[in-house]
C-alpha cells in the first residue's frame, strides 16, 4: 500500500521548511543572520539620491583618470590636449574673469529664455484659438526655425546693435520655436470629451482655454521648457561670438574666442566646461519646477513603485 511521503519525511525532520528557508534568507542567508543578504546590489543600503549619483560619479572618475594618465603617458603638449589638472589650474588662475563671463552669459540666457516662454506660450494660445490663424501663421514659424541663426545674426546686429540686446534676441529666437511647438501640440491634444462637457455647460472659448486646455497642456509646456532652457545658453554663446562685446564684461563666447586666438587651450576647455555646467544647472532647475508642477497629478512625474 502506498504511503504518503509527508508521513515519511515530515517538515522540519530532514529538510528545512519553506518558512524556515525564507526566514534564513531574509536574515542574511544563514540561520544566525550574520551573513550578507543574497541578491542585494552594491550600495543598495545608501540613501536614494546618493545611490543615484554613484554610477555617474564612478564613470566620471574613470574617464578623468584615464584622460590624465593617457595625456601624461603620451606627453601631449597642453596647447593641443590639456590634462584635467591643467584645466582646473587654468580655471582657478582666471577665476575672476571666468566668473564675470559666466554671469554675463547667464544673464543673457535667462532673459532670452524668459522671452521665449512669454512669446512662445502666448503665440501658441493665439494659434490654438483659431484653426485659420494656425494654418496661416504656423508655416512661417517653421520657416524661421529652419533658417540658420548665424545667417540672420548679422541682420540682428544691424537692427539692434552689438552687445546685450542682439545677444538676447538671438537666444530668444533659438528657444522660441520649442516653446511654441510644444505648447501648441499640448493645446490641440485636449480630450474631446472634456471639451464637449465644457460646451454643454455653455463655457466661453476663453473659459475653455484658461480652465481646460492650458492646464491639460502643462506637461507639453514643461517639455518645451526643458528643451528651450539649454538652447537659450547655446544661443547666448553663439550671439557672443557674433555680437558680443569685449573687455572685462564679455561672456563665455567672447572668452572662448580670445582663448582660442591665444592658444590658451586649458582655459578654453575651462570656459567650455563652464558653459556646459551652466546649461546643466538650467536644466536641473527646470526639472525641479516640473516635479513641483506635475508630481501630484501627472504620471510623468509621479513616483511609481518597481
Amino acid at each position: 500500500m502506498a504511503m504518503d511521503k509527508s508521513v515519511l519525511h515530515p517538515a522540519g525532520a530532514g529538510e528545512p521548511s519553506a518558512a524556515h528557508s525564507g526566514a534564513a534568507y531574509a536574515s542574511g542567508g544563514t540561520e544566525g543572520g550574520t551573513g550578507p543578504v543574497k541578491g542585494r546590489l552594491p550600495g543598495s543600503g545608501l540613501p536614494g539620491p546618493i545611490r543615484q549619483l554613484l554610477p555617474p560619479l564612478a564613470a566620471f572618475v574613470v574617464f578623468a583618470g584615464g584622460w590624465e594618465f593617457i595625456v601624461k603617458a603620451l606627453d601631449i603638449p597642453p596647447y593641443i590636449l590639456p590634462k584635467p589638472s591643467d584645466i582646473v589650474r587654468a580655471g582657478l588662475a582666471n577665476k575672476s574673469g571666468l566668473w564675470v563671463s559666466v554671469t554675463t552669459t547667464m544673464t543673457e540666457a535667462v532673459v532670452g529664455f524668459l522671452l521665449s516662454i512669454l512669446f512662445g506660450v502666448a503665440g501658441a494660445i493665439l494659434l490654438a484659438s483659431s484653426k485659420w490663424i494656425e494654418k496661416s501663421v504656423y508655416p512661417y514659424a517653421v520657416i524661421l526655425q529652419t533658417i540658420p541663426i548665424v545667417a540672420i545674426a548679422p541682420i540682428i546686429v544691424i537692427w539692434f546693435g552689438a552687445g546685450m540686446n542682439a545677444i538676447v534676441i538671438i537666444a530668444f529666437l533659438i528657444g522660441f520655436f520649442p516653446m511654441l511647438s510644444n505648447t501648441l501640440i499640448g493645446l490641440n491634444s485636449t480630450d474631446h470629451n472634456m471639451k464637449n462637457l465644457f460646451y454643454l455647460y455653455n463655457a466661453s472659448p476663453l473659459q475653455t482655454m484658461w480652465k481646460l486646455r492650458i492646464p491639460a497642456a502643462l506637461p507639453y509646456i514643461v517639455a518645451g521648457l526643458k528643451i528651450s532652457c539649454t538652447l537659450a545658453v547655446i544661443g547666448a554663446i553663439v550671439g557672443e561670438y557674433i555680437a558680443g562685446i569685449g573687455g572685462g564684461q564679455g561672456g563665455l563666447g567672447y572668452a572662448i574666442t580670445v582663448a582660442a586666438s591665444r592658444l590658451q587651450t586649458p582655459y578654453l576647455f575651462a570656459c567650455g566646461l563652464s558653459a556646459s555646467l551652466l546649461g546643466i544647472g538650467f536644466f536641473l532647475l527646470v526639472n525641479l519646477f516640473s516635479k513641483w508642477m506635475l508630481s501630484s497629478w501627472h504620471e510623468s512625474e509621479m513616483r511609481t513603485e518597481n
